[in-house]
């Protein structure tokens, strides 16, 4: 018992040391005011989209591309097609996107589709046809002065910018609430303290600016795994290119409903995260040896959490089953590790709860709903855990994830509360 005890006071103090700085973040964001930039439209922007079997989301998207409060022709729409069995392509083409279908089932995911529809623009509009790309899934949707602040962002000399994610769906149940509320911290309480920092952000899936002269260097885009949005903030932190951040420019993305979806999409996103330190762990610890705070930054938001509680759970379990095949006493293992888990879930719930209040009026339900899935929070955040154990022993491969929620953005301001 004394040994299970001091493990589990290690891991915590292990934890602690690697995260220890985010509670300083969450200070960095409350008690300062994001960065104002100004700038005037001239740049040249593609929307890129790819897309598969979204008919029924995809033209909301485009239509609050079009919607835009920046000059129409300076902005073109490039939809890829990828592998699609429904009139995707058809949809998007009366939408007013420039569509390119893409059939390659051995090759499957986002990464490839990318690599695919940049490879198919630059080979009919010739070397540097924008100055920059924006990268969109087939369900968000866009706020009317969305590309006006990235584009202040961009112009201030950010090669990268991500912005602020918010849900279309919050409202529905429990695990889309989760997905919201994670991603409203990940915007409000780290990417907004980095960029009040000056160090680097992190892309996450959706969402996001890179430059024309990144994509040179790059050579396309090279990025396949299973999280090629981790891989490209990673490798381009690697290569000292910072993130930036537009507090101000807000858009709307589609959660799971299902514990099905969320256990294949999480499950991806786990093994993703080992596939990306498998390949660019030496470079992220090389660099932060070398004094890069991003590279120890984006090295504790893919692997420490994920190897440190995987370890804990196994030696709770470990522990309790060597006691029970004894025949000694489990009573006080079993409370040890009820302590655990009511700390961990007053944590997530203290986290869930700042951001619930910091975002209040940003969260579109009604107020009862933006109160009981605070508590509910931690529930999905725990949920991590075995998927993170299934991740380590089982191959997981890119599946696409259904999207319905065909909301306009009137449809989505209309669930505040």
């Amino acid at each position: 018992m004394e040994r299970l005890q001091w493990a589990n006071q290690l891991l915590a103090s292990l934890l602690f040391v690697c995260y220890a700085y985010q509670i300083g973040f969450i200070f960095v964001a409350l008690l300062t005011k994001p960065r104002r930039f100004t700038g005037r439209p001239g740049r040249r922007y593609a929307f890129l989209i790819a897309a598969r079997n979204e008919e029924a989301v995809l033209p909301h998207l485009i239509q609050s591309i079009r919607r835009q409060d920046y000059p129409r022709q300076l902005v073109s729409i490039f939809v890829v097609a990828d592998n699609c069995t429904d009139r995707t392509a058809e949809v998007a083409r009366q939408a007013g996107a420039k569509v390119y279908i893409r059939q390659d089932i051995k090759l499957p995911g986002k990464g490839y589709a990318l690599d695919f529809l940049l490879a198919a623009i630059g080979w009919e509009y010739g070397k540097q046809p924008f100055d920059g790309y924006l990268v969109f899934d087939a369900d968000n949707v866009l706020e009317p002065d969305y590309l006006c602040e990235m584009d202040k962002v961009f112009a201030a000399g950010y090669e990268i910018v991500t912005s602020y994610r918010n849900s279309k769906n919050y409202a529905d149940n429990w695990i889309s609430a989760g997905y919201g509320l994670w991603f409203l911290r990940e915007a409000r309480t780290l990417n907004q303290a980095r960029m009040q920092l000056g160090t680097g952000c992190a892309v996450s899936g959706t969402g996001f600016l890179f430059s024309q002269t990144l994509l040179d260097r790059t050579g396309g885009w090279p990025y396949h795994l299973l999280t090629e949005d981790i891989e490209f903030t990673v490798d381009q932190a690697i290569r000292g290119v910072k993130a930036g951040y537009c507090a101000t420019a807000v858009f709307y993305d589609e959660q799971p409903v299902t514990f099905a979806q969320a256990w294949r999409q999480r499950l991806r996103w786990a093994k993703g995260f080992l596939q990306v330190f498998r390949r660019h762990g030496s470079g992220l610890i090389r660099e932060t040896l070398g004094g890069s705070f991003t590279c120890f930054d984006l090295t504790c938001a893919i692997m420490p959490a994920f190897i440190l509680s995987v370890s804990g759970i196994l030696a709770n379990l470990l522990s309790l089953l060597g006691m029970a095949l004894a025949g000694g006493e489990t009573g006080p293992a079993v409370l040890q590790m009820i302590r655990l888990v009511l700390g961990a879930y007053l944590g997530l719930w203290l986290l869930g709860a700042l951001t619930t209040a910091t975002e209040w009026r940003r969260i579109h339900a009604s107020s009862w709903q933006k109160i009981i899935y605070t508590f509910t929070f931690p529930l999905f955040m725990f949920t991590y855990l075995p998927i993170s154990l299934t991740a380590l022993f089982r191959k997981v491969t890119w599946q696409p994830i259904r999207h319905s929620q065909a909301l306009s953005l009137a449809d989505i301001r209309k669930g505040s509360g």
